[in-house]
């Protein structure tokens, strides 16, 4: 038997994805720019049993359910093609933070396995292929395979839709102040969503403009220009929003505490702090502030009785194997 544990990183996404080109490779509609968010981690040990006659999941302790354990399972499949691997696989995993609930845990579930199940195979590979196999358990997971500020690029073949640093973690000291509403495991999920957005009649929209908003936020990031990217990253957002909730059928993952929240977000810019709002698929709002600014921001968001919790995460590292055996 052969065993590794990896711990990977879930990331917020300054321009998002959302939809796909081919959803069987999940190669994306657009490319997409995030950033690592250091202090959430996924945990994963890989074991591999040529014993076994099954793959075995556990999830936070518990026995893993049905529709988690064949997403993992035709994951480990992939990997298992790609290296030529014969035998099942026993698989603990754990987070440190809400699973399912907009905080990215599948991004950093599925990097953190990748980069688990290849090392106890004994195999090495490039970052770039672990981005692209970790992509085909979940889009997102391929940019926490690097570290910092990562540019995940569409392309129209498998090889190509890779992720990689565009900046490092410390180019610029952001900080995500993540103001939870609800802690709950969403009715629908991200794959389910990137499959409708197609039925959205602003998706081809959204997407003709991605490229364009990437080159400016990647222009603010290199210039640390704040205001530029404020305004970006809060377009993207709701231009996302906008399209799940004109799908078919249509997705609403605002509550009314996250419009309150935008809304006091924006005030608090207009106010003087360096602070923006931008959300994945989930009620749940992301406050991207400077560090300078983020005690400040934190306090002001303390204020509010709409919040279970806030978690703070800065810029993190990519994902790593932490043992090995």
């Amino acid at each position: 038997m052969n065993t590794a544990t990896a711990r990977a990183h879930p990331n917020i996404a300054f321009i998002k994805y959302w939809g796909n080109r081919d959803h069987e490779l999940r190669l994306p509609s657009n490319s997409s720019v995030s950033m690592n968010l250091s202090g959430l981690f996924t945990e994963t040990t890989v074991t591999w049993d040529p014993a076994l006659n099954h793959d075995r999941l556990t999830m936070n302790g518990m026995e893993a359910q049905h529709d988690a354990t064949n997403r993992v399972v035709r994951h480990l499949d992939a990997i298992r093609n790609r290296f030529n691997i014969h035998a099942h696989a026993i698989i603990t995993t754990q987070n440190n933070f809400p699973t399912g609930a907009g905080i990215a845990s599948s991004a950093s579930a599925f990097a953190a396995l990748t980069v688990a199940a290849i090392a106890a195979s004994g195999q090495t590979v490039s970052e770039r292929e672990a981005s692209t196999l970790a992509r085909l358990g979940s889009g997102s997971a391929s940019r926490s395979i690097p570290s910092g500020y990562v540019e995940w690029h569409a392309a129209d073949t498998h090889e190509d839709s890779f992720a990689e640093t565009a900046f490092p973690l410390d180019h610029w000291h952001l900080t995500d102040i993540i103001a939870v509403i609800s802690k709950a495991h969403k009715a629908t999920g991200s794959t389910d969503g990137h499959a409708s957005a197609k039925t959205s009649d602003l998706q081809a929209a959204r997407v003709a403009g991605a490229e364009e908003r990437l080159k400016r936020v990647k222009a603010a990031i290199a210039q640390r220009d704040f205001p530029s990217f404020a305004t970006v990253v809060e377009h993207d957002s709701n231009l996302m929003h906008a399209v799940m909730m004109t799908s078919q059928p249509p997705l609403f993952y605002w509550l009314p505490a996250s419009l309150a929240l935008m809304a006091r977000v924006r005030q608090l810019r207009a106010d003087g702090l360096r602070v923006c709002y931008t959300l994945d698929a989930g009620p749940n709002v992301h406050c991207i502030c400077v560090r300078d600014d983020a005690k400040a921001v934190r306090q002001a968001l303390e204020n509010l009785s709409i919040t279970e919790d806030l978690i703070v995460a800065e810029v993190g590292e990519g994902a790593q194997i932490i043992s090995s055996a």
